[in-house]
């Protein structure tokens, strides 16, 4: 059976649960029932619970993905501004010369 690659929505999966939770009936039935994969109705099961609200599971997950978001976006800053602030010149001087070569740049000589 082939199946499209249609985007459903949360009321829609909230119903199938539902509706998977309360039958009788088989996952695997229902779900050829209402034309989704038999793994996204077990998905959604994992994600909603029999009253349509968000399983802990779902929160975690959900909180999984902004931090990962978080985390790149930082990497990706701090990758900038390495970049940024390591001029060439910096890696030929030695440790004398740093804080002379520091004041200079700052105005003091």
């Amino acid at each position: 059976m082939t199946y499209s690659s249609n985007r459903y929505d949360q009321d829609f999966k909230k119903n199938a649960v539902r509706l998977s939770f309360n039958s009788s009936k088989p996952v695997k039935i229902i779900a050829s029932e209402l034309g989704v994969p038999e793994s996204a109705l077990y998905r959604w099961r994992k994600l909603y619970t029999e009253d349509g609200k968000q399983t802990p599971f779902a929160s975690l997950e959900a909180e999984n993905r902004a931090l990962k978001r978080e985390n790149a976006e930082l990497a990706l800053e701090r990758d900038m501004l390495k970049k940024r602030s390591s001029p060439k010149c910096w890696c030929k001087l030695n440790s004398a010369n740093l804080s002379f070569h520091k004041l200079k740049h700052t105005g003091f000589f």
